[in-house]
């Protein structure tokens, strides 16, 4: 479901032109090579007995969490010191880092000054962590009352809800031109959720991935696929588009959509 964020991006972008032709930089293909290996560290750590730890922590955890850093380590260098050069016509990729300004946008009174952004930028933090609580128990009690599985429920009703942050701060920055922080956003924020896992393992006292089951691994397998889909189409950069959407962002939706019908196919 984050992933599918870039669905709503891509049709607030352009009318004409899709979200992957606009974004014009290979960075973001790196980002979503960094999902696939992490999620590939998923996928082998739910086949990992769980006997296997060190101490209370998986190590396909603390593997995907070292993974996660040195990834980011590596794109940063390259976001520094790129050593291709990318010709892209017609794209419009916006900012290279969000401390650049922009030239038509104005600080408002939450962000006139630098304290007051950080406290604010801080209260909405704490705001979202307590909300994220909220959202996980109010939903496990909808999910028995209304007898759905709960892994169904979290995959579309509670993914939803989780989106909601993504889905605005990817709008606002499509609205500012920054199709590459865009993609790059959803990108990064699901490379590190993944990286949670190994909080998950602190917090329960044992190893969570080899509770996975079937339908968490085919949930993360379609996650890879919708993010191959995007990074083959930032490279590929088809410009068209139909009912203000790319085709990689039909091709998502399909994928997603064939995703969750398959939840109630696969053994529980």
């Amino acid at each position: 479901m984050q992933t599918l964020v870039l669905v709503i991006c891509d049709a607030v972008a352009s009318r004409k032109q899709s979200l992957t032709f606009l974004v014009g930089s290979l960075v973001p293909v790196l980002e979503g090579l960094l999902v696939i290996f992490l999620v590939s560290g998923v996928l082998m750590g739910a086949l990992l007995p769980e006997s296997t730890r060190i101490g209370p922590v998986s190590p396909a955890s603390l593997a995907i969490a070292v993974a996660w850093f040195a990834g980011i380590y590596a794109i940063n260098q390259v976001r520094k010191q790129p050593r291709w050069k990318v010709e892209a016509p017609g794209s419009s990729p916006g900012r290279k880092h969000r401390r650049q300004p922009h030239p038509a946008e104005k600080p408002s009174a939450i962000t006139a000054s630098t304290a007051r952004a950080i406290t604010v930028f801080v209260v909405g933090c704490v705001v979202t962590l307590l909300a994220g609580a909220v959202l996980e128990v109010a939903g496990n009690h909808l999910a028995n009352r209304a007898g759905i599985n709960g892994v169904i429920f979290g995959a579309t009703v509670l993914a939803v809800a989780s989106a909601l942050p993504e889905i605005s701060s990817g709008i606002a920055a499509v609205r500012l031109g920054d199709n590459e922080l865009a993609v790059a956003d959803i990108f990064g924020g699901n490379s590190f959720q993944v990286v949670l896992f190994l909080l998950a393992d602190l917090v329960a006292g044992k190893p969570v991935l080899p509770t996975a089951g079937h339908l968490n691994a085919w949930l993360a397998s379609v996650g890879v696929a919708m993010t191959v889909v995007y990074a083959y189409g930032v490279i590929m950069r088809h410009e068209n588009c139909l009912i203000r959407l790319g085709r990689d962002s039909l091709i998502a939706l399909a994928v997603f959509g064939l995703g969750v019908a398959g939840l109630f196919v696969i053994p529980h």
